[in-house]
C-alpha cells in the first residue's frame, strides 16, 4: 500500500506534523504508533498522569543503565506509548523555553531557528484562553489555559520569590521568563489537551492512524528513504512513502530506528549484525536531559492532595466536582506555580526552574503521603552533562542503552547544590514559615552543607522527563540532520522531534516539540 507521507510516532511533533500534512489537498497521511487509543479517562482528566505515566500499556517504562555520578542508579525513563505520546502523561505545564535558547540554536548554524523565526509556529499552535497577542496565538489547535483551582501554599511559595527580591510574573512565556508565577498548562475546559487531541481530533478523513503499530525499519532504494517496514498484530508489513516519511519517535526511538536502519556510527551497527547504510556517528549521541532533586516538607494545616484525597469521602467530592464543574483537584497539573532564577553567578538568564506541588510523595510512582506535605522540585535548566542512547541488539523488540550522564559535568553539580540552596531560602521566609512543619526530605541534618546537598542529589535525584538531543541538528559535518529537519545523506527522510535540539529547551519540552512538528510540515509544504 502506498501513501504520500508516513509519519512514525504519534506524539508531541508526531501529530504536529500530520495534522498540518493532512491540510495539503489530495495528500494522504499515514501516521504510525506503536502505543494503542486513548481510551482510558485518565488520560484525559489532568491530574490522570499520576495513573498514566508509569502505567505497564500506557509507557514504555524505560530506565537508564546505572549512572556513575548517581551511585550506579537506574533512572526511570517513562515515555508515552498511546496516542498523543508524552503529551497524553506528561505533567502539563506549558512552556515554550527562553528566547535565547533558539537565538543559541541560530548562532550554532541552525539557520531560520531563531526566536523570531520560531514564534510563528509556537503562535500558530496555540489556542491560549487569554486571547492573541504578539506573543501567544488564539484559536490554534492546542488548548493552553491558566489553572481552574488554586492552592494557598501554592500561592504562598510565588510571595515567598517575592519577599527575596526576585520578580512576579503573569507570563513565564514573554519576552523574559525570570519571576515567579502561576503556570499554564496544555488544557481545554478542564481536560488534557495532548497533541493527538490538538491536531487529530477529529481526525481528517485523509490521515489514517495505525495503533500497535511498531517500525522495524526504514526502507531505501540507493540512499533514498521510500517507505517503513513495521509490525502489527503479529504480521509484518511494508508501507510506501510517494514522497516523504517523517520520524517523530522521541529522543529514544528517533534514534534507534535509524541505527536499525543501518544509519548511525558504523562501528556500533556492524557490532549489531547491522549493514551500513549511512555512517553517521553522532546518532544516539549528545543526549541531554533535565535532573531534578525535590525538597519535601511538611505541612501546618491539612489543605494539600495528600489530605483532599486521602478518604473515599474526599475522592468522592473531588470526582463530583471534576465531573460538574470541571474543576477542583482532579485538574490540577504537575505543578501549580513555579519559579526561574539565577543562582549562578555567570548566568545571564534563568538556570533553575522551580515546579511547586502542593502533594508529596516518596518517589513520583509511589503514593501520597499519609500527612499534610507539599513539594519544592529544583530543576536544573541547561546540563553541560551528555549521555548517549545505543542499541541493545539489532532487534526492534530490545529497549535500547540509556546513558544519561547524570551530574558528570561540574558545573551542572554546582547549579543544583545552588538551587536547592535557594529553595531553603524561600523556605525560611515570612511568606511560607507559617505553612511548614518541617523540611523531611533531605532534612537539615542529613543535608546540612553543600556537600550534604549534594549527596542527596546523588541518593534521590532523578529525571523531569525532558530527554533530548540525540538527532542533533545543524549545518556542520557532525550533525544528524540540517536546518531543514533532512537526514543528512539521505533524500527523503526528515526528523521532527525534541531529539533535534542541538540544546535542551530552558523548561519543558512539550511546547518546543510541538513547533518542532508545526514548523517541519511548514517546511515539506514550502519544499
Amino acid at each position: 500500500m502506498d501513501t504520500d507521507f508516513i509519519v512514525i510516532g504519534a506524539g508531541s511533533a508526531g501529530c504536529a506534523v500530520a495534522g498540518r500534512l493532512a491540510e495539503i489537498p489530495g495528500a494522504s497521511v499515514t501516521l504510525l504508533e506503536a502505543g494503542g487509543r486513548d481510551t482510558s479517562p485518565w488520560l484525559h482528566i489532568p491530574v490522570g498522569y499520576a495513573k498514566t505515566m508509569y502505567h505497564p500499556t500506557i509507557s514504555w517504562g524505560f530506565s537508564t543503565e546505572p549512572e556513575p555520578e548517581l551511585h550506579n542508579r537506574r533512572i526511570p525513563w517513562p515515555r508515552g506509548r498511546v496516542v498523543g505520546g508524552t503529551s497524553a502523561i506528561n505533567g502539563l505545564v506549558y512552556l515554550r523555553g527562553q528566547v535565547e535558547d533558539f537565538n543559541h540554536w541560530r548562532q550554532l548554524g541552525c539557520v531560520g531557528w531563531g526566536f523570531e523565526d520560531v514564534l510563528p509556529f509556537f503562535r500558530k499552535a496555540e489556542d491560549n484562553e487569554r486571547g492573541a497577542d504578539e506573543i501567544h496565538g488564539a484559536g490554534g489547535p492546542l488548548g493552553v489555559s491558566d489553572l481552574r483551582d488554586s492552592n494557598p501554599i501554592s500561592a504562598a511559595f510565588i510571595e515567598a520569590a517575592v519577599e527575596i527580591g526576585l520578580p512576579r510574573t503573569n507570563d513565564f512565556n514573554g519576552i523574559v521568563q525570570e519571576g515567579a508565577g502561576w503556570y499554564q498548562t496544555t488544557t481545554r475546559h478542564g481536560r488534557r489537551c495532548s497533541a493527538y487531541t490538538a491536531y487529530l481530533r477529529p481526525r481528517p478523513h485523509n490521515v489514517r492512524v495505525e495503533t500497535g503499530a511498531q517500525t522495524r525499519r526504514l526502507l531505501f532504494e540507493g540512499s533514498r528513504c521510500v517507505g517503513v517496514e513495521y509490525s502489527q498484530d503479529g504480521e509484518v508489513h511494508q508501507l510506501r512513502a510517494r514522497r516523504e516519511v517523517i520520524l517523530s519517535g522521541g529522543a529514544i526511538h528517533s534514534p534507534q530506528i535509524l541505527m536499525l536502519s543501518g544509519i548511525g556510527e558504523a562501528g556500533h551497527l556492524q557490532s549489531h549484525g547491522i549493514s551500513v547504510l549511512k555512517d553517521v556517528p553522532n546518532v544516539g549521541r549528545n543526549l541531554q536531559d533535565h535532573f531534578q532533586a525535590r525538597l519535601l516538607f511538611r505541612a501546618t494545616q491539612p489543605v494539600t492532595l495528600n489530605d483532599v484525597l486521602a478518604s473515599r469521602w474526599g475522592q468522592f467530592k473531588a470526582g463530583l466536582e471534576y465531573l460538574r464543574h470541571r474543576t477542583g483537584p482532579l485538574t490540577y497539573a504537575a505543578a501549580t506555580s513555579g519559579l526561574f532564577a539565577k543562582v549562578l553567578p555567570q548566568s545571564a538568564t534563568p538556570d533553575v526552574q522551580f515546579h511547586f506541588i502542593p502533594f508529596s510523595a516518596e518517589k513520583m510512582s509511589d503514593g501520597l503521603h499519609k500527612f499534610p506535605g507539599f513539594t519544592m522540585s529544583v530543576c536544573q535548566l541547561r546540563p553541560e552533562s551528555r549521555g548517549t542512547v545505543t542499541l541493545a541488539s539489532g532487534r526492534v523488540e530490545d529497549a535500547p542503552l540509556i546513558q544519561a550522564n547524570y551530574l558528570t559535568a561540574q558545573l551542572d553539580r554546582d547549579c543544583m547544590v545552588a538551587g536547592l540552596q535557594l529553595g531553603r531560602r524561600l523556605a525560611a521566609t515570612d511568606a511560607m514559615r507559617p505553612w511548614i512543619v518541617e523540611e523531611f526530605l533531605p532534612g537539615p541534618a542529613h543535608a546540612p552543607d553543600d556537600a550534604g546537598l549534594l549527596e542527596f542529589c546523588r541518593q534521590h535525584g532523578n529525571t523531569i522527563y525532558h530527554p533530548s538531543g540525540t538527532c542533533r541538528m545543524g549545518e556542520d559535518e557532525g550533525a544528524v540532520v540540517d536546518s531543514q529537519l533532512r537526514v543528512r545523506g539521505i533524500e527523503g527522510l526528515r526528523v521532527a522531534d525534541a531529539s533535534i535540539m542541538p540544546t535542551v529547551l530552558s523548561g519543558n519540552t512539550n511546547a518546543g516539540s510541538i513547533m518542532i512538528g508545526e514548523k517541519c510540515a511548514a517546511m515539506i509544504k514550502a519544499a
